[in-house]
C-alpha cells in the first residue's frame, strides 16, 4: 500500500473513531442533575397535580431524569429530601382521603424514581427503598384501603411507564 492510500485509511479510521465517540459514548452524556431536580418538594408536589399525565418539574424535567448515575452526594441528598418530603405528605393526604388524588400522585413519584433507578447501577436504590416505606407507611401498622392501593397502582404504573 502506498503512503497516499495509508495516510486515506489512517484519516478514515481516526474520522470513524470520533464519529462513534460522539455518538452516544457516555463519555460525552451530561452526567449532572437538571436544576430542577433541586428546588425543593413545592415543584415535585405541584408537577404531580398533573399524573397520571406527564408529569413534568419545572416545565423541564420528567422526575426519572433526576436520576444520574454520576449525581454528586450534594445533588443526592435534596433530590431525597424533597423526594421523600413529597412522599411522607401525600402518604398522609392519601390515608386521609383514600379516593383523592393524593395516592395516584405518590404512585405516580415511585414508579418515576423506579423508572429513573433503573440505568443507574444500585446507586439509587437505597433513597427507592425509603421511599417505599414512606409511600406505605401506615399508623399502628394498619392496612391502607383498597382504594389507596389501586389508585397507587394505577400512579406506579404511569410513572414507570412515563415518569
Amino acid at each position: 500500500m502506498g503512503a497516499r492510500q495509508t495516510t486515506l485509511a489512517l484519516l478514515l479510521v481516526v474520522l470513524g473513531a470520533a464519529l462513534l465517540a460522539g455518538c452516544g459514548g457516555s463519555s460525552t452524556k451530561d452526567e449532572r442533575q437538571p436544576v430542577a431536580c433541586r428546588e425543593g418538594v413545592g415543584v415535585y408536589l405541584s408537577a404531580l397535580r398533573e399524573a397520571p399525565g406527564a408529569v413534568i418539574l419545572a416545565g423541564e424535567t420528567p422526575i426519572s431524569g433526576c436520576l444520574v448515575p454520576a449525581a454528586e452526594a450534594g445533588e443526592l441528598a435534596d433530590l431525597g429530601e424533597s423526594a421523600l418530603a413529597a412522599a411522607t405528605k401525600l402518604n398522609a393526604q392519601a390515608r386521609a382521603e383514600p379516593g383523592g388524588p393524593a395516592a395516584l400522585q405518590l404512585g405516580y413519584l415511585l414508579g418515576a424514581i423506579a423508572r429513573g433507578s433503573e440505568e443507574t447501577e444500585g446507586v439509587h436504590a437505597e433513597l427507592l427503598r425509603r421511599l417505599t416505606v414512606a409511600a406505605r407507611f401506615a399508623p399502628r401498622a394498619e392496612p391502607l384501603s383498597g382504594r389507596f392501593l389501586a389508585a397507587y397502582e394505577k400512579g406506579f404504573a404511569a410513572g414507570r411507564d412515563h415518569g
